[in-house]
């Protein structure tokens, strides 16, 4: 993005839109009096989950074009949270590994600035699905995770009521069609999450909270600075 450790934080001010002067330059924002920063420093707890365990799989669908916003959003596949909410996904995948499946990671933190990106271009109809960025996202605070299962004897994602990233009824935690397998993998995934302090997201399968999202602040650091973070 072009900016120093001097130009940290820009504040998010409650009703309109207010233009705030940083160091090097101007940050357009709106909402509720959060702050968004971009301290590289502020995100030294995120670690990169595959150096946890390895064997928990990626499909990083926003850094390719297979997403619904048709196109990378991400400069690579990584998959970041804060520390222990990854240490929580990897004894997920331990104990999920005991009955025959795996981690498959979609996605982690999430720089603010894509998620200013996800509402801008989702149509209003659909934007229930997407995180507005005047509050910011739990992925922005590196605490949201979007995840599936494969399965360990052939290494392929299971079956769910909807596949990633549908924005329809089907994706609905509690949707009652489907398949009773899809249904089984699904409860299975919740059950493990759940275990482990994550919330459920009603409206998406796959999207879950870690219980102390509110201690970290909502980051816009973009991935190619995470490179100096803990591993």
């Amino acid at each position: 993005m072009g900016e120093t450790a001097d130009m940290t934080r820009c504040t998010i001010r409650g009703g309109r839109s207010v233009i705030v002067l940083l160091c090097m330059g101007l940050s357009v924002a709106g909402g509720h009096g959060q702050t968004i920063v971009r301290d590289i420093r502020e995100a030294r707890d995120l670690v990169e989950v595959v150096r946890l365990d390895s064997t928990i799989h990626l499909d990083i669908r926003y850094a390719t074009a297979n997403n619904f916003m048709g196109r990378p959003m991400y400069s690579g596949p990584r998959a970041f949270l804060q520390h222990p909410a990854a240490m929580a996904l990897v004894r997920i995948h331990q104990a999920l590994k005991k009955v025959g499946y795996g981690v498959l990671l979609f996605d982690g933190y999430r720089p603010w600035a894509v998620t200013k990106k996800f509402w801008d271009e989702t149509p209003p109809q659909k934007r229930k699905f997407v995180a507005s960025p005047s509050k910011g996202s739990k992925h922005n605070r590196g605490c949201a995770v979007d995840l599936s299962l494969y399965d360990l004897n052939t290494g392929r994602e299971v079956e769910m009521p909807s596949p990633y990233d549908e924005f329809s009824d089907r994706a609905a935690s509690n949707y009652q069609g489907g398949t009773a397998e899809q249904r089984r993998t699904r409860a299975l995934l919740r059950t493990a999450m759940v275990a482990e302090g994550f919330s459920i997201e009603p409206s998406e399968w796959w999207h879950f909270d870690y219980r102390d999202w509110a201690r970290y602040p909502i980051l816009d650091v973009p991935f190619e600075s995470l490179s100096t973070v803990r591993h």
